[in-house]
């Protein structure tokens, strides 16, 4: 079963200094749209699987991976944890959620 969080989970944790590492799997054209952080790692779905030693280091630590809706993230928020990483989650409803928080995010 694929852990998940929700956006208010996830605005405690950044808010709270904890804030997880974020990796985006939407496509780079997909980025003008918005972006939780700038600090959020951009791996499109599609290069997860070739790309994920990018992320190795992270294995142990939380990761957030988020898209649009959610969907995207979910395959690959199983795949990590398919790699062996520990504590990684889908964000639900992807970073169209988030934008509760940032109305600059563009729904798209």
């Amino acid at each position: 079963m694929t852990a998940t969080i929700t956006s208010n989970e996830l605005k405690q944790l950044i808010d709270s200094g904890n804030a997880p590492i974020l990796i985006d799997v939407r496509n780079e054209n997909e980025l003008q749209y918005g972006r939780i952080t700038k600090k959020s790692i951009l791996i499109p779905l599609p290069e997860i699987k070739k790309r994920f030693k990018e992320i190795e280091k992270f294995k142990d630590l939380e990761i957030v991976v988020y898209c649009r809706t959610g969907g995207r993230s979910k395959i690959a928020t199983d795949f990590l944890t398919e790699q062996g990483f520990k504590n990684v989650k889908n964000l639900i409803a992807g970073i169209l959620a988030w934008r509760e928080f940032y109305s600059s995010v563009i729904p798209y």
